[in-house]
């Protein structure tokens, strides 16, 4: 019999009773009945009952044991009575009777349970990620990542993409969050920089020839955590094909993501086809660039209706109007927890009216609003009895930001919200230059390297804050999922685009010298995108954050609280890579 197991703890059958078994894993649970000891032996497979009868060796040795302690057992697997049969396990017509225990790692008294969510802080969970990791939850979303993995892998061979590797150290790079910096020993005062993503790696080989070319990418960016980001790394699947318009590169990636979320969904409906949605209708109906589908209900422009209104308090603002159906039962609580949550958001206030019989209309503003005001709204918001309409007014981003939430939350308190689907939509016709607020600069929108709408007669001849560029995000569920673009591979246009941000041609040639020089060797056209591996976990788990799919994840201050990392370096280290360290001072 092999030293450790003959059979693993998911394994046993009741087509194994009788048969004498070796076990090996952790002590699970216990409970006593009587002296007689129940264990529940887990490991990587699945969970296993023992039985230690009172007075034997097991019984003693089991019973001194704490939780989570490895041993090896040996016993005979039995038929479990009628009455204990448990259904909810794949082993659970059969336990086996110990005859021997060898305890092959004894643990200490562990920090937090393991068999149960006991609603332990996430930085004592991730100082012990190890122990966290064996809840069954983690477990199961951890081996869940791993087969999305795989299935990606095999899904994009089928495709006809060349799995490929890009460098991990190399040159600074504006893709717009902040690099992580490696000093070189022998370069004194130079530093190389981990890659945010592989995209001029992966155009470079667009360029080599290779046409079709994926890769599961670690990129790195020290940028601060959200719920859907992780800051200092993440895993994306980066994408590169030749020869292709926008088009081109949806139909592989729509259909990889539809069979992923339908492989890997539970039974979820997945949008099919994805639905492209321009960037500026979608900021007009959903608030942003990442609409949540789910929620039935859209944001409605009705600037004009109250442009030179006498309703002061929206006269000469921006105001986006949501009218919300079927609300003619609801308390006024309804009304009042919106417009808390509005606050929530950033708002001084929600105001909002309700439409009755023959469209009379109630609420808090109703008497501001004149005739003219009222058959307005009622003809652009197509207005009935039953029909409630919150707005918000101010700065169109601000706005945005905050009736793009409450439409969500609306949609979900009203019974407007679609549960257990995958939503998926295409963002398109981004914007390619922005202005910055506080400097007046024009700056990119999104990536540098993306190939205006309309070329260089576009740049040379457009107002910046009017071109567009081939652009798009992919988006499910409103997780933003994955940035792409058809890229700009003429080096004049290159040049243009770079100076009306600001860059000059030596700038240019000094910082993407190499994008530069293959350019001008024959570039095919050419255009990717890079899909996060995390979120796509995130939202099959079903999880609200994304460290709970990640194996190691930093905290939300980008520190390893198991291996304690950022550490301090001894100083014959620093003076090895021609470093003093300069802390801030402390007020």
């Amino acid at each position: 019999m092999h030293r450790y197991r003959s059979h693993n703890c998911g394994e046993l059958r009741a087509a194994d009773v009788d048969t004498d078994v070796r076990l090996s894993g952790w002590l699970h649970n216990r409970r006593d009945l009587g002296g007689i000891l129940f264990i529940d032996l887990r490991d990587h497979h699945g969970i296993t009952q023992l039985v230690a009868r009172p007075g034997t060796p097991a019984n003693e040795k089991l019973g001194s044991l704490t939780k989570e302690s490895v041993v090896r057992v040996d016993g005979k697997v039995s038929a479990r009575g009628a009455d204990n049969v448990n259904p909810d396990l794949p082993t659970g017509e059969v336990e086996v009777e110990v005859s021997d225990v060898e305890v092959l790692g004894a643990a200490e008294q562990i920090p937090f349970t393991i068999n149960a969510e006991d609603g332990v802080n996430e930085e004592k969970r991730l100082e012990y990620r190890f122990l966290d990791l064996r809840r069954e939850r983690m477990h199961r979303n951890i081996m869940l990542r791993t087969a999305v993995i795989s299935a990606i892998r095999q899904k994009m061979v089928t495709l006809g993409f060349n799995e490929m590797a890009t460098p991990i150290l190399s040159a600074t790079s504006p893709e717009g969050a902040r690099d992580f910096l490696v000093p070189s020993r022998l370069h004194a005062g130079k530093f190389y920089a981990l890659p945010q993503a592989p995209q001029q790696f992966k155009q470079l080989l667009m360029i080599a020839g290779f046409d079709r070319y994926f890769q599961i990418a670690p990129c790195f960016r020290d940028e601060d955590a959200r719920a859907d980001r992780s800051p200092g790394e993440f895993y994306q699947l980066d994408i590169e094909m030749s020869f292709v318009e926008q088009e081109d590169v949806f139909r592989p990636v729509e259909k990889l993501m539809t069979e992923l979320f339908t492989e890997f969904g539970g039974g979820r409906e997945v949008t099919s086809p994805f639905p492209r949605i321009p960037f500026r209708e979608s900021m007009l109906k959903y608030g942003n660039d990442k609409p949540d589908l789910r929620a039935k209900l859209e944001l409605v422009d009705v600037s004009d209706v109250f442009e030179g209104s006498g309703f002061k308090a929206f006269a000469g603002k921006h105001v986006r109007a949501l009218a919300v159906p079927d609300t003619a039962d609801q308390p006024r609580k309804f009304f009042d927890g919106l417009g808390d949550y509005a606050v929530e958001q950033g708002a001084k206030g929600l105001a909002w009216i309700r439409v009755g019989e023959e469209n009379a209309l109630t609420g808090p503003i109703a008497k501001f609003l004149t005739e003219d005001d009222v058959k307005a709204l009622v003809n652009k918001l197509d207005l009935a009895p039953g029909h409630a309409v919150f707005f918000g007014a101010g700065e169109f981003d601000e706005v945005s930001k905050i009736m793009g939430a409450v439409r969500v939350e609306a949609a979900k308190r009203a019974g407007h919200f679609e549960e257990g689907v995958f939503r998926f939509c295409w963002i398109v016709d981004f914007p390619m230059f922005e202005k910055d607020e506080d400097t007046g600069k024009i700056e990119f929108s999104h990536n540098p390297f993306s190939m205006p709408q309309g070329g260089l007669e576009a740049l040379e001849t457009k107002d910046p804050l009017d071109i567009l560029a081939w652009q798009y995000d992919i988006v499910c569920n409103g997780v933003e999922l994955s940035s792409g673009a058809i890229r700009n591979h003429e080096p004049e246009v290159m040049y243009k685009a770079f100076e009306i941000a600001g860059y000059s041609k030596e700038t240019v040639e000094a910082e993407f010298g190499g994008m530069l020089r293959a350019f001008k060797f024959g570039a095919p056209p050419h255009g990717g995108i890079a899909p996060g591996v995390d979120r796509i976990v995130m939202l099959l788990a079903d999880e609200p954050n994304i460290r709970e799919t990640i194996a190691f994840p930093l905290n939300g201050n980008a520190q390893d609280l198991l291996m304690g990392a950022p550490s301090e370096v001894e100083e014959s280290r620093l003076k090895e890579l021609h470093l003093s360290i300069r802390k801030p001072q402390v007020k």
